[in-house]
């Protein structure tokens, strides 16, 4: 089998759909050996902020010595991705070798488990192959039926900042959502939370409560930022001093937060990690695809966000860092998304749109946006492709304007790959 092969296999029809519930996920897992209770875990759920949270724990966890591994979704760029040692992408070789693995045991269950159930036991199955001493894993969706919660009480469990999405499976209220994130604690363990409001709050604490789970908000107030530009943001948290970050964004300073609270959980559970393998590990971060700087002259840069709380992170980016600057927004969305309010934030800041069609099956026609926007009161164009797209934002935007592409993650790789084209 080769990692094309593999990939295919992986993304073929008989393995669609996102089915809640472990059963399947712990059949396939037991014909395999139980490679995940050989491992140990920074278990990691939210509705946004879970990947850069993942991405700078596992950079601290690397400069402290350890062994790494790092499981994430979506994909950005490739699928590899998905999969990381020490910051190295899961190899062809390798992620073919599991594949072929897993694939007869998969095909001799009753019930075939779904894409994403059958990704997370190849990564289970690669990062003990890797000796992995930590992995850092990210929930898909939700957490309490989520595939990757098939595991036993990780090292710490986290949850991210928290919104309204994926109500018909998680719940409708805010809650409701906190309540099945929260099903990642293990009694026992220890659990690190964004704050948010006293209700959600109230749902954490009494969780934790009946578990015995050793419960730490992280610390938002004592937070000051000290400066920040394009290349990153320089910040104070608690007794932690001129901290360090590439990430752009209020909501990153939050997400360290989050980050350091990990690492003072860790440490307390006995994980050998210094004041400078901290300072070093936020320093290094790197998370693509989240107010990305892809090139300059235009300034191009690149957000993965698409939902409420994303764009209202994106706008206040744009108020920080693009004040005053011609902003083109390169766009394409979902057509299941609520679009409507997606773009409603941003219009006072664009100058004008620029529309492609996502690659993806769920994907809003470019003309069909460029209509829905222009009716809004915007100027709108649409392409056909997305090298056209991008070749016309950067046109439009001239040397000193800005190109801003956000709206689905689905289109990022194929940008990236126009922008080095040209």
């Amino acid at each position: 089998m080769t990692a094309t092969e593999a990939i295919e296999y992986i993304h073929s029809v008989c393995w669609k759909g996102s089915i809640p519930g472990l059963g399947r996920t712990q059949e396939l897992l037991a014909k395999m050996g139980n490679p995940e209770k050989k491992l140990r875990f920074v278990h990691i759920a939210g509705t946004n902020g879970k990947g850069s949270t993942a991405a700078m724990t596992a950079s601290i966890l690397r400069k402290a010595g350890y062994r790494v591994g790092l499981y994430t979704s979506p994909y950005i760029y490739r699928f590899h991705e998905r999969m990381q040692v020490d910051g190295v992408e899961i190899s062809d070789e390798d992620l073919a070798a599991v594949t072929e693995y897993v694939r007869p045991l998969a095909s001799s269950m009753a019930e075939s488990p779904t894409e994403f159930e059958l990704v997370c036991c190849i990564a289970f199955e690669y990062f003990l192959r890797q000796r992995c001493d930590i992995v850092v894993l990210e929930v898909g969706m939700g957490g309490e039926f989520d595939a990757t919660n098939v595991i036993e009480c990780p090292e710490v469990a986290v949850i991210t900042n928290i919104g309204l999405d994926h109500t018909e499976v998680l719940g409708d209220t805010l809650e409701k959502i906190a309540a099945t994130k929260a099903g990642i604690f293990k009694a026992g363990g220890r659990a690190v939370v964004y704050r948010g409001s006293a209700s959600v709050e109230q749902v954490y604490e009494d969780i934790c409560a009946q578990r015995d789970i050793r419960l730490t908000k992280a610390d938002f107030d004592g937070i000051q930022l000290l400066s920040h530009g394009l290349e990153g943001q320089r910040f104070h948290c608690g007794d932690r001093k001129d901290l360090f970050l590439p990430l752009l964004g209020d909501h990153q300073l939050h997400n360290a937060a989050v980050v350091l609270s990990v690492a003072d959980a860790l440490i307390a559970g006995g994980w050998k990690i210094t004041e400078e393998n901290i300072r070093d590990g936020l320093r290094d971060t790197r998370w693509p695809g989240r107010f990305d700087i892809m090139r300059h002259d235009p300034l191009f840069i690149i957000d993965g966000g698409h939902n409420p709380q994303c764009i209202e992170a994106l706008v206040k980016n744009i108020q920080d860092y693009l004040t005053g600057k011609k902003l083109i927004v390169l766009t394409g969305v979902l057509a299941d998304k609520d679009y409507a309010d997606m773009y409603k934030p941003v219009m006072a800041y664009a100058r004008e749109f620029v529309c492609i069609t996502p690659p993806n099956p769920r994907r809003l026609p470019a003309a069909e946006l460029a209509d829905h926007l222009r009716q809004a009161g915007a100027t709108a164009t649409a392409c056909a492709t997305t090298e056209e797209g991008v070749r016309l934002a950067i046109e439009k935007a001239g040397p000193d304007g800005v190109v801003l592409s956000f709206g689905s993650l689905y289109s990022i790789g194929d940008i990236r790959t126009a922008l080095e084209q040209l």
